[in-house]
């Protein structure tokens, strides 16, 4: 199989840009242009060419892409290129920005020029600037060699940078770049612009509706008190109002800035009545629901023939390496609850002839958690498919198992999904109460006690990833969680995961503090606080992350994987054939890797 990497250099201006537009928008813009393009086959000597349109595709389909790999630095863009425009489709897609996230972590920078600069490359050229309005034509003969000249460059930093990272990357991990690439670049799932259309102007309709019940003008809606006190006659609950100590009193108040995490998220809140009021404040003309109905619509409308959707699903975005949303639409964040839930996704649908499947793994945390605590007797309860929330339920209200209410049932179940962090009662209370369930702050400590109580198990791992910290901050050896499966790296303040790849706690340091040692790593943005807990959870969700990604790669060998949302794999499969796949998928979904045989995986699939 062939090397290929590519470069293509575009038209941009001030106002037609990547920074200004997602990768789809500017790709399928009206104003877009190939100025030219790199291409380095193996180790030969990367070429330069320009020319129009049908003159590059004819140049590029000079080359093997059957039998080829094609290597770029953020694949998403000149895949994009390649795909949409030329209808190049390679036996692989690479991307060494996607592998320089898993390697080093997502806080790497991640432009080619900071990962030249880190590997001693070379250095990027900075003729791209000098490119800033220019249409192919507008080039003179000279401007556009130099400018050839730059795209080379980039084009053998790429190549080298490829060598450099490939040589400790995961086999697995190259073919899940590949497929998370293909859901954007090589759609499936289409849109329904009828259903886009209708569900818009209900949006539209209801925000108005809803603005006009409010009976707030401008000016009172910022006002901080009768801000909250409309956010509660929408429905929150004292304890979802988020909430900030003033840096100048040291008192709390409503944290109702712009720019505040809290109210920020509110902006996301299912329920649109409270996403029409924190438009209504930052003076928005459109709520969450309105604008990624209509970004969906305007996705349609760029489309050729067929409405399809590109999937931007971003590859190991998260410090656990789980995927992110990307491209303005983040499909892992789709609303799961609320009035507008079932509407957008319903937009989403297959092409004629097949139908798609949603498989989605069952607890898999909890059930990570339980098997690398070693916590057997919870670890049996998942094998032998018993209800675990029920059972907790029991323990919590002292009843027969056959006597539990849903109500207990659902303080049970959030108990065993909520609980196994080491979460405090004034956490889980505020939790049960955004659910609506409202329990005193004692019976909040009661029920974490029993939880502790029976899960003891999972209480000491918590101390175990404590004393790991610990000793990672000292640079000595320890070790942590069920043996064989992670191996602790302390003088590079990370964590081996199965996959090969690192968990990191870049830069960690111990602080004496109020309630003893506490412990931060470095991030881009500052220093986040790490614990025991924490680090239960963030490996629990990484392990959780591999075994779903192995199970993508299964599903993959028969049928097109075309978007992952957390711990579920959409898939679209031919409709004579949907019975069969859903057995094979149900199979590829309760799959384990070697060093996690005695976990108990299940699945739901529809």
């Amino acid at each position: 199989m062939d090397i290929i990497t590519i470069d293509f250099e575009t038209y941009y201006s001030k106002t037609y840009s990547l920074g200004k537009m997602t990768t789809e928008e500017y790709v399928r813009g009206d104003e877009f242009e190939v100025i030219g393009v790199g291409v380095k086959v193996n180790n030969e000597p990367a070429e330069w060419a320009s020319g129009t349109l049908n003159q590059t595709a004819a140049y590029l389909n000079t080359f093997d892409w059957e039998n080829s790999m094609v290597v770029c630095h953020n694949t998403m863009f000149d895949g994009a290129i390649m795909s949409w425009l030329f209808g190049i489709k390679p036996k692989v897609w690479a991307d060494t920005l996607c592998m320089a996230r898993a390697l080093h972590g997502v806080e790497v920078g991640g432009s080619l020029k900071a990962l030249a600069q880190r590997y001693e490359l070379g250095e990027k050229g900075t003729e791209v600037l000098d490119a800033l309005g220019k249409h192919r034509a507008d080039f003179y003969e000279d401007e556009l060699s130099r400018y050839g000249d730059y795209c080379l460059n980039d084009v053998e930093l790429t190549y080298h940078l490829f060598h450099k990272l490939a040589k400790n990357f995961p086999k697995e991990e190259m073919k899940l770049i590949d497929l998370t690439l293909r859901m954007y670049l090589e759609p499936v799932l289409e849109l329904d612009t009828a259903k886009l259309e209708a569900h818009l102007t209900t949006v539209k309709t209801r925000k108005q509706e809803l603005m006009d019940a409010c009976g707030l003008d401008r000016k009172q809606l910022m006002s901080d008190a009768k801000f909250a006190e409309a956010l509660r006659l929408a429905g929150l609950t004292e304890s979802e109002l988020p909430t900030k100590v003033s840096p100048t009193t040291g008192k709390t108040k409503y944290a109702f800035a712009k720019t505040d995490e809290g109210f920020k998220a509110l902006g996301e809140h299912p329920d649109d009545k409270v996403q029409s009021l924190v438009a209504a404040r930052l003076g928005n003309k459109s709520t969450l629901e309105e604008s990624r109905t209509e970004r969906f619509l305007s996705i349609a409308s760029r489309s050729l023939a067929i409405p399809v959707l590109p999937v931007p699903v971003k590859y190991y975005a998260a410090h656990t390496g789980r995927w992110g949303g990307s491209d303005s639409i983040n499909m892992q964040n789709l609303p799961s609850r609320g009035p507008n839930a079932k509407a957008l996704k319903s937009a989403i649908v297959a092409p004629e002839g097949h139908v798609i499947i949603d498989a989605d793994s069952s607890q898999i945390e909890a059930r990570v958690l339980a098997w690398l605590a070693e916590q057997h007797d919870l670890t049996e309860s998942f094998l032998i498919g018993e209800d675990v929330y029920k059972k907790m339920a029991s323990r919590i209200y002292d009843v027969p198992e056959d006597q539990v209410t849903k109500e207990q049932r659902f303080v049970g179940k959030t108990t065993i999904l909520g609980c196994g962090y080491g979460m405090g009662a004034v956490r889980f209370q505020e939790q049960l109460q955004s659910f609506g369930t409202e329990v005193s702050l004692d019976e909040a400590r009661r029920i974490i006690s029993i939880y502790r109580e029976v899960n003891y198990k999972i209480t000491q791992l918590w101390k175990s990833f404590q004393n790991m910290l610990v000793g990672m901050a000292q640079g000595g050896v320890y070790s942590a969680g069920r043996e064989g499966v992670l191996q602790v790296m302390s003088t590079e303040h990370a964590i081996r995961l199965p996959s090969g790849l690192m968990l990191r706690y870049d830069g960690l340091e111990a602080e004496q503090g109020d309630k003893g040692v506490q412990f931060t790593y470095k991030t881009r943005y500052g220093r986040n606080r790490i614990y025991g807990g924490k680090v239960t959870e963030n490996v629990c969700q990484a392990l959780a992350r591999i075994i779903i990604g192995g199970q993508m790669l299964r599903v993959a060998k028969r049928y097109k994987v075309a978007l992952t949302v957390h711990d579920s794999i959409v898939c679209c499969v031919p409709e004579d054939e949907q019975d069969e796949a859903v057995k094979y998928i149900a199979e590829c979904m309760r799959w384990t890797p070697e060093w996690a045989s005695a976990l108990p995986i299940d699945c739901e699939v529809e």
